[in-house]
């Protein structure tokens, strides 16, 4: 039997399509876990890049999750942008434009 995996962040996320750009839509998503420090933020995206192991809760994760977003946005001509958030937590944005017609 495993032990059970507490949560130790909230994520929510919000769809919409930004004013004056109605050829796109943004997917934000924040979370209020330990957040993202500015020496990491240039790495997130980076495959296995896993930051500092001692802050990661319970050393969950191979470091391919941000890596993939950004592979797959990238793919559908995307942007991707990472952000910390003051106090903790962190947001990410994705950007994608209509596909053509």
């Amino acid at each position: 039997m495993q032990p059970k995996r507490e949560a130790t962040s909230v994520a929510e996320g919000t769809a919409r399509s930004p004013a004056g750009e109605p050829g796109s839509a943004v997917l934000e998503v924040r979370d209020t876990g330990i957040g993202l420090t500015p020496d990491v933020l240039p790495h997130v995206f980076e495959r296995f890049y896993r930051g500092d192991p001692a802050r990661a809760a319970g050393g969950f994760g191979v470091g391919l999750g941000l890596s993939l977003v950004k592979w797959i946005v990238d793919r559908h001509d995307g942007e991707v942008a990472a952000a910390g958030m003051p106090g903790g937590g962190a947001s990410f944005t994705v950007t994608l434009k209509k596909a053509g017609p």
